[in-house]
């Protein structure tokens, strides 16, 4: 038997890590270029194994803003691998379960989603489009610094949730608050 009368140990923290759920989470936003991949890369660092970001878009660029990867290696965050594309990918057969999926962007926010399997929980995390940023590069950067720090905050209050303790109601509920706070946007 398998760590028979173990509780601490090695053993205790293989049985622990046996029992730990990841929750995947999916980041919407219309081009999945920018605010998306940005939080798609927070959460799988903030995450720490117990999350698993992963970020899409209606109609997807096609390819990742450069100023968001270089605020991402800037930041020490994680940057590669990280593509532009379709929530197509994830409402198909074979695709990772998702858990939650926060939209991001206004527009994201007001389309019609494909079905998601599982029934995931969804909020909605508006934040300023800093592609749509105008001016020079230091003020597009500072845009794009401004959208880091309001998913970073986010991110890091939705990680420190105690998720398998709260009843559904009061989940929502806290991720509605997340969304809510300072530099939210709102769908028009």
């Amino acid at each position: 038997m398998l760590c028979a009368g173990a509780e601490g140990g090695a053993c205790g923290e293989l049985l622990r890590q046996m029992t730990e759920r990841v929750y995947n989470v999916l980041f919407l936003c219309t081009g999945n270029s920018a605010r998306s991949i940005v939080a798609e890369s927070l959460l799988n660092h903030w995450g720490r194994g117990g999350f698993r970001g992963f970020s899409a878009g209606s109609f997807p660029k096609g390819q990742v803003h450069p100023f968001a990867v270089d605020l991402l290696k800037c930041m020490n965050m994680p940057a590669e691998n990280l593509r532009s594309k379709s929530w197509d990918e994830f409402a198909v057969p074979g695709a990772p379960p998702i858990d939650f999926i926060f939209t991001v962007c206004d527009n994201a926010a007001g389309e019609v989603c494909p079905f998601w399997p599982g029934m995931p929980m969804t909020a909605h995390w508006g934040v300023a489009d800093p592609a749509a940023a105008e001016g020079t590069d230091i003020e597009k950067a500072t845009a794009f610094r401004k959208a880091y720090k309001e998913l970073e905050a986010r991110i890091k209050l939705f990680t420190s949730l105690p998720i398998d303790s709260l009843d559904s109601m009061t989940l929502k509920a806290k991720l509605r608050e997340i969304g809510n706070s300072e530099g939210a946007t709102r769908p028009s």
